[in-house]
């Protein structure tokens, strides 16, 4: 059987080249079982995509995550995804003979990663069109470029920082102080302001955006002022932090619990972000209540404290429409609350009440340092007798074979429980489960599922 073609060659090379990094593994694999030449020229065009995208992630590794947007939306230096092969392909061939060295580890990996960082600078000076094609993104390509050639000429000195980046997150020493001091001094010899720019690489590798405030604070003895940093051109880390708080802030305080219970997650994850970065700030800066950035963090602090406390009270009330109480005449003119357990099991208001248990049972640590977490504790406390109460006296009712719907008042019980999931009452919900299973088997019917609640 003949192989392929020039034509099939190109076009598969087109779209293995646009193929994400899972997806050529599986494809890999597939061809591998695959008979047939075409299918072992297939497998060598995967398996040489796979080494050189294996080298590419060795040599540009310093500024590898700066070719995608942040996981937490805060402004950083990027470059578009699609600049990547084709920098990559345009440093890479003026270097091919050293190519293999890539594949194992040592000093020569390393020089020959910053030679083709260095000649990767160098063609985005002389073949711009090359690399950054003139109609992607128009409005910032000038600029991209330019901040795209210094990065690539720090990327010998940013290879060399980030072994060391785990260790300037935690208690550095002395000297690692120092090293990262002489780090940042040799960066600013390159360029006038490669000491940020080195920061803004070594700020891609982190997931975590504030842990950045860690290193900044150590660069120099007057970091941790904020007159200092304020006027200093490290400020813009501080100033995007308070951005994302804000943004974050926003969103908050436009969540309205609805019929979709994922939608609290977005919530949680901001009120959990909000308070790690507010949390860090007071840590690591010795803020101004007076300034810009401390009046700032003050306003979005009592923001969220007061969002906090509104959905606090939204939980209690929310619960309250849920599983609804109703009186019913006991004997004469004498009355007491008891389960309607004709009330629904589904539907918006249902909802509305999960969503916001479920905010409550997951924000213990943003209430602590917004000052709410006794209040939530105590609504927690409060919330796990009422629920199990509410589900001791429908199960009273069923037993007593009073109840007009069983399996209704059975699916009660079930919310009932997984509402105290949601607040972290977990012995309660298996105590409440076991009683509900014993009443179920003793009626002799069939017990609800608990996904039916």
């Amino acid at each position: 059987m003949s192989g392929l073609s020039v034509a099939h060659r190109v076009a598969l090379a087109a779209l293995i080249e646009q193929a994400s990094d899972d997806m050529l593994v599986k494809l890999s694999s597939v061809a591998v079982a695959l008979p047939g030449a075409r299918a072992l020229e297939l497998g060598d065009m995967l398996a040489g995509e796979v080494r050189d995208r294996a080298r590419r992630g060795i040599a540009m590794a310093p500024l590898l995550p700066m070719f995608r947007p942040r996981a937490d939306g805060v402004e950083a230096m990027t470059f578009p995804a699609v600049v990547l092969p084709r920098l990559w392909k345009a440093a890479s061939t003026r270097e091919p003979a050293l190519l293999p060295r890539l594949d194992r580890d040592g000093p020569d990996a390393v020089a020959v990663c910053d030679r083709i960082c260095l000649a990767a600078a160098a063609a985005v000076r002389d073949r711009p069109d090359l690399v950054w094609p003139a109609d992607h993104e128009p409005e910032r390509r000038a600029g991209g470029l330019a901040d795209l050639a210094a990065c690539l000429d720090l990327a010998h000195l940013a290879r060399r920082g980030l072994p060391s980046l785990e260790i300037w997150l935690k208690r550095p020493d002395g000297d690692q102080i120092a090293e990262l001091r002489l780090l940042l001094k040799d960066c600013a010899g390159v360029h006038l302001d490669g000491a940020q720019r080195v920061l803004e690489m070594l700020f891609s590798h982190l997931d975590d955006a504030v842990l950045i405030l860690r290193i900044i604070t150590q660069s120099s003895c007057s970091s941790g002022q904020e007159g200092f940093l304020s006027a200093s051109e490290l400020s813009g880390f501080v100033e995007r932090l308070i951005a994302g708080v804000n943004t974050r802030v926003a969103r908050i305080g436009a969540f309205r619990p609805g019929s979709d219970l994922a939608a609290v997650d977005p919530v949680i994850e901001d009120l959990t972000w909000c308070a790690n970065v507010l949390n860090e700030l007071d840590v690591t800066l010795t803020l101004n209540p007076l300034s810009v950035w401390g009046k700032s963090v003050r306003d979005a602090r009592v923001s969220i404290a007061g969002q906090l406390s509104a959905f606090l009270r939204a939980a209690d009330r929310a619960v309250d429409k849920a599983l609804p109480l109703e009186r019913v005449q006991i004997s004469g003119r004498m009355t007491r609350k008891s389960p309607q357990l004709t009330a629904p099991v589904q539907g918006e208001t249902v909802q509305a009440a999960r969503n916001l248990l479920k905010l409550v049972g997951a924000v213990r640590g943003p209430a602590s340092i917004f000052g709410a977490e006794s209040d939530r504790r105590k609504l927690v406390e409060s919330l796990t007798d009422r629920l199990t109460d509410y589900a001791d006296q429908a199960l009273l009712v069923v037993n007593d074979g009073e109840a007009a719907d069983e399996v209704n008042a059975l699916r009660l019980v079930e919310l009932a429980a997984r509402c105290l999931d949601l607040i972290d009452a977990k012995d309660a919900a298996r105590t409440v489960r076991r009683r509900a299973a014993v009443a179920g088997a003793g009626k002799g019917g069939s017990r609800p599922s608990s996904r039916a609640a």
